[in-house]
């Protein structure tokens, strides 16, 4: 008798442990509002230090000109690039989704970049020539116009022409970083795949969720593809 009440006593117990057990994964994963991954998220990794070298490499070879890194950072602030991410998830812990770089906003950016760069260099360009006793209007505007005159274009259109990269091409990004895939949670981790650059490569992301931002952790694959944001954090926060 006393045996079986204490098996019965057991039974309860390991019942009570598995229905506590499920309703915690439950609350976890399902009741959190942090389980739900669909919406749009958006990443804006700056780029303006990697736009301030390039230029600042370029601008060096102005003859008996001295310029320094700190010269052009006034120049290139707030340089980011969007990249927009739309989850929808399908059930439990997966779903899918897409991400993708518009050309619009690229461009903007790009045309961002280069009026700051071009800014730099009509001020060094008025500065060599007052050394070189030049005696006209070297302001902004009076070089403006000797760049138009000499090459037949604004200044910023000869600098996006014949002047360096400051930022990656459309291309580069988008065989980057746009795609659609799938993507699961496993032990706390969102993992997304999708193909990157092709379909000889396919790429894992590694993200922890905080709040309302997704955090990338680390990234892996097959096949080869180089990350012009590994020295940049990428941190997509949900849009409201």
């Amino acid at each position: 008798m006393g045996r079986i009440i204490k098996n019965a006593v057991l039974t309860v117990i390991i019942l009570t442990l598995g229905i506590c057990t499920a309703l915690l994964v439950y609350l976890h994963f399902f009741a959190s509002g942090d389980s739900d991954f669909t919406g749009e998220w958006v990443a804006n990794p700056d780029v303006s230090q990697q736009a301030a070298v390039t230029a600042l490499d370029w601008l060096k070879d102005i003859e008996a000109v001295s310029v320094s890194l700190e010269d052009m950072e006034i120049y290139m602030q707030n340089l980011t690039i969007q990249i927009s991410l739309t989850m929808e998830q399908s059930g439990g812990l997966k779903g899918t989704f897409r991400c993708d770089i518009l050309p619009e906003d690229y461009d903007a950016l790009r045309q961002t970049a280069y009026e700051g760069f071009a800014a730099g260099f009509r001020e060094l360009l008025g500065e060599r020539l007052r050394m070189a006793g030049y005696t006209g209007d070297t302001s902004q505007e009076g070089v403006e116009a000797l760049v138009a005159e000499s090459f037949g274009m604004p200044t910023v259109s000869y600098l996006m022409s014949y002047g360096p990269a400051l930022i990656p091409s459309i291309e580069e990004l988008q065989a980057q970083y746009a795609g659609s895939g799938t993507y699961e949670v496993r032990e706390d981790i969102l993992v997304r795949q999708f193909e990157a650059g092709g379909a000889s490569v396919i790429k894992e992301e590694y993200y922890i969720r905080k709040g309302e931002s997704l955090i990338l952790l680390k990234e892996a694959g097959t096949g080869s593809y180089d990350s012009f944001f590994g020295q940049y954090p990428i941190v997509y926060t949900l849009k409201k």
